[in-house]
Order: C-alpha cells, then structure tokens, then sequence
C-alpha cells in the first residue's frame, strides 16, 4: 500500500448512527492553484450510472470541475479526468460499474498524467473500495457521497503527493448549500429537497450509501427553483429518497405538502417529484396536487410486494390494504393521474401465494409503468443475512409473469391515448432516430413525433396516432411556427421590461388628456400642411403645429411610454437573433 492512502473507508454502522443534527455549511468553493494549473487545457468526463440522484450528483461534480479550469470532454479516448460515478441498488448496476473502469486503462497507458476516479453510492460499500484498488491499479481516487465537496482538494493532495487516495466517509450527512453545478438538461432540471433516509427497508443500501434523513431549508430551496424559472427551465423534479417526508427532521409543521405549493407558485410550467413511500403520503400532499395544474399527474409510489407478510419483512410500514386505500384516494382526488411502481420479486422465502398477492395488486392498480427487479442482496443489509429458499428457477419465472401482467395494463393506457391530444414537453431528437422528435406527456408517457428541431424545449400539443405500449406515436396539432411565436409572447410578457412597456401603453391608450393632446396635434399638423399646398402664410399655423407638438411629447405619459420603448429595444433584438 505504499503508494495508496486510506483516509477514510466505509463503515456501515457509523452511516447509521444520528447523534446530532446536521450541520448546515456553505461552500465558498475555492479552487487549489495546483488543480487550475494541472487543469488548463485538459478535459474530464463523468459516467453516472443509477438514480436521478447520482444525475444530480454528476451536475455538482461537473461544476466544481469547471470551476477549477477543466472543459468537458468530447468522447472518452480525449478525455484526461474521468469520474465513474457508481450505484449501488442492484447488483447488475455494480457489474457494469466494472466493465466501465476496465475500459479506460488505454486512457491510462496513453497519457502518464490520466487522472481515474470512481465515485458514488457503491464506494460506500464496506471492502467495495480495497476490492476496486487492487483490481485496478489505474485507479488514482476513489471517494463516497459525502465527499463531493472535498473533490478538488482530493485531486489536489493526489497531485502534490503523486500517490492514489480512498476517502470514503460513513456518517449521517450535513447539508452543504453553495454547491457548484453545470446542468444536463437547459429545459429539465433536478433540485435536491432531503438527502438520505431513516426507513431503513431490510432490502436497501441506500440509508447506509446516502446516510440519514435531512431536508434542505425551504429558502434554499425555493432560491433554487426561483432561479431556474428565471433562466427559462420548463420542468423541475423535487428529489429526494421519500421526498414526502420532508420537514419532519424541522419538528416544526413543515410538509412535503408546504414544499410542493410553494414551488407551484413560483409558475413552473411543470413540476414533479420522486420517489414517495406510502407510509408518509397523506391527503395534504393530495389536495396541493389537485390544486395546482402544473404539478403533473403522476406519482411514482413504490409497492416492492403486495403480500402483508413480504412487506413486514422488508420493514415497509404498511399492508396491501394501506396501499390499495392510497391509490384509490389518489384517483378520487386526482382524476386521470397516472402511476408507476417499484417491485421485486423473489425476496428471500417469498412463497408462491406471496407472489401471487403481489399480481392482485397490480390487476387492482393497474399500473402505467414499473421498474421490475429480481431480489439482488446487498452485503450489510439484514435482508442479506436471511436464508433464502426460494430457487433461481422460480424467481425468473416470476419475474417474466409480474412483467406479463404489468404490461397488459401499461399497453392498455397506452391503447386509451391513440386519437386524444396531449401537451409534450419537446427533449429533442429520438435517440434511435434524430429525424424524429421525442418528449413526455404531463402522465410522463414517451411520445415520438415528425417536428423541427427548434422545439426542443417546447411544450406543444401532439395527436396520439400508434401505441407502441412503452412509447407512442403521434403528430402535432398545429404549425411549429406558432408553438415558437406563442412561447416568445408568454417569455416577452414575462419580462419585466415588457411588462412596463404594457402599463405604460394602457395608461396612454386609456388618458382622456393624452387623446386630447393627441388630437390636437394632428389638427394642428393637417392645418400646417394645407396651407403649406395653397401658398397660404404658414407661419403661425407653424407655430401651432410646434406648440401643439411639444405639448404632446412633454406630457408625462406620452415620455413614460416611449422610455418603456426604449427599455424593450434590447429585449426585442434578443427575440430578433432567436428566430434568425
């Protein structure tokens, strides 16, 4: 180990202890002179793999590292700091995890200053960090999720002690605002609300890879969102473990339910949230829902089983008869609202009858998607240390029949959208086919339609045509022209210098003594110009004309109309250059 340091490595019983509150930091972001040195000219790249939250996670790496100097890469051969940042849900996640790293020791072997680091939720793993060193000696720096605001002091100290460093740190978790971040997506954004979480479902890791539950302060968190709706964002996602337990470390009244309506009102055009658990859902969150039209109609609300008996195992405080009220509660309340799942089957000892409640549930919901998984023990967790009798051969045949039926009802919902018009919010290009563009519905259904490419971003009205069950097909309703035109007048009116432009022009189209003023100048011009044709002495109809003429520019809301002119030029020219 000579030339490896282990600041710090795993320890899954301090990730679960919770002595004290967080704390609570800001990050003045200060960038070594070491690291912006060995950064000019260099690029990085980040391979993320697993949950919006690891998404998220890649965004503040990726500003930290442009905040010290780095460009980002354009492909993975030209990249000089790469940063696999890892998952640690499933096991099928931590393989590929591997087949990435492995990938990259051409990097290594081609360029002596090549700088590997992996990251994330599967470095939290006790003996995961140790097993990646000696598998891969390319490897320079590995660190956890509590370590991304120490990311360049880490690459600091490897460069100054040209050695490779471990430092994964096992706690609760502080809150650390401030934090850099370069977004993926200019129209999508993800915002933090908690961090962590207090279930801990026998089954899960991320209690331990995430730490404790602690919620951001609502200011900063409606700071955040407020900003995005400034810079123009069309959708933002409140994440979180159980997002619907915010507030409840405050001991304060702050709810979930207080969060969401909050950033309602900040006028978003579409606002979402995951993941809920059942057991902290309640009829508040449902009311604010239902209330506001921008929060879209869908919920993701993990079920994992439908047997009584599996879920007490699996330590999901609540019955199937709990979560079958919650859904109907959800459809009283919110009509037409769409809902996706989490389930896995084969959990140790699950029996055949156990099984089976878990596909009553899914007949009686009815679910428009699902993420389907096969039970991956994870090393620490106590579902881990249960005996298993449940052979290999009877979980995959499981798996292919809860797949079976969940698909009878998404193909369902699908065939019920073909010939009805639903609003999409524009991704851009399809991934398989970049003459084809591809969005979501507020239900979060995956729709592919003929388009421009200048609609990405946009959200416009698509005719369903063809159900592909997990995607559809579809048409716009109208000419692109006028989805652009119609959101360059909802931006120019909600821009403060067109707003002013508005009043002033009311004001002056509806002053009894500006249309006086008015009138008396084109009078006094028709008088000036007929006796300008017939020869007539036009000196004092002149004068008329110039008195009349400044009596109607000085007048205080005629200057207050053409400064408000004045202001909106610039604004005018930018929607000038947009459309050219």
């Amino acid at each position: 180990m000579g030339k490896k340091i282990y600041k710090s490595l795993p320890d899954m019983a301090k990730a679960r202890n919770r002595v004290d509150l967080p704390v609570v930091k800001a990050d003045e972001i200060a960038v070594p002179p070491r690291v912006a040195a060995f950064a000019q000219g260099r690029s990085y790249l980040i391979k993320t793999f697993g949950c919006q939250a690891n998404v998220r996670d890649e965004e503040i790496m990726a500003g930290y590292l442009e905040k010290a100097g780095f460009c980002k890469a354009n492909d993975e051969k030209s990249a000089d700091l790469v940063i696999v940042n890892t998952c640690a849900v499933r096991e099928n996640a931590e393989e590929k995890v591997y087949g990435e790293i492995g990938k990259f020791k051409a990097n290594h072997l081609a360029n002596r200053s090549f700088v590997m680091a992996v990251c994330g939720c599967m470095m939290q793993e006790e003996k995961m960090a140790e097993k990646v060193m000696a598998t891969y000696p390319y490897v320079n720096l590995i660190f956890g999720t509590h370590n991304l605001p120490q990311l360049l002091n880490l690459l600091d100290e490897h460069l100054a002690r040209k050695k490779d460093l471990v430092d994964v740190i096992s706690y609760p978790g502080d809150i650390v605002e401030n934090l850099p971040s370069i977004r993926l997506d200019p129209y999508k954004a993800f915002v933090n609300i908690t961090y962590g979480c207090d279930k801990f479902c026998t089954y899960c890791i991320v209690p331990y890879t995430r730490g404790r539950e602690r919620s951001r302060a609502k200011e900063e968190i409606l700071a955040e969102c407020k900003a995005l709706v400034e810079e123009g964002y069309q959708e933002i996602t409140l994440l979180g473990q159980n997002v619907n337990s915010y507030g409840k470390d405050f001991k304060d009244g702050t709810t979930f339910a207080t969060i969401l309506e909050e950033v309602a009102k900040l006028g978003i055009p579409r606002l979402r949230f995951m993941t809920s658990h059942p057991w902290d859902f309640d009829d508040a969150m449902l009311e604010v829902i239902g209330k506001y039209p921008n929060i879209m109609p869908f919920i993701h609300l993990p079920l994992q089983s439908g047997s009584d008996e599996i879920l007490k195992k699996m330590g999901r405080r609540y019955s199937q008869a709990d979560y079958l009220d919650l859904v109907r509660r959800i459809k009283e309340k919110i009509p037409g609202c769409a809902l996706s799942t989490d389930i896995i089957v084969g959990f140790p000892n699950e029996t055949e009858e156990d099984f089976q409640e878990t596909l009553k549930v899914c007949e009686a919901v009815g679910y428009d998607s699902a993420f389907t998984f096969i039970y991956s023990p994870r090393k620490g967790t106590p579902a881990a240390a249960m005996v298993d009798g449940v052979s290999s051969e009877d979980k995959h045949r499981r798996f292919k029949e809860l797949v079976s039926v969940i698909e009878k009802s998404v193909s369902a919902h699908a065939l019920e959208m073909v010939g009805h018009t639903y609003r999409v919010l524009v991704d851009g290009p399809s991934k398989k086919n970049e003459a084809v563009l591809s969005g979501y519905t507020e239900t979060n259904k995956l729709v592919h339609f003929q388009g421009p490419t200048y609609l990405k971003g946009h959200i416009v009205e698509v005719k369903i045509t063809e159900s592909h069950t997990y995607s559809l097909l579809g048409e716009l309703c109208d000419d692109p022209l006028l989805y652009l035109a119609k959101d360059l007048s909802a931006k120019l009116h909600g821009e403060e210098a067109s707003q002013r432009y508005f009043q002033a022009l009311e004001a002056y189209r509806n002053d009894p003594s500006v249309a006086q003023a008015r009138d008396a100048l084109e009078s006094a011009q028709r008088q000036f110009a007929t006796s300008s044709k017939n020869g007539e002495d036009v000196s004092a109809k002149k004068k008329a004309y110039l008195e009349a003429k400044q009596h109607y520019e000085n007048h205080p809301l005629v200057q207050n109309l053409q400064a408000a002119i004045s202001d909106l030029k610039p604004l005018l020219e930018q929607v000038e250059a947009a459309l050219k």
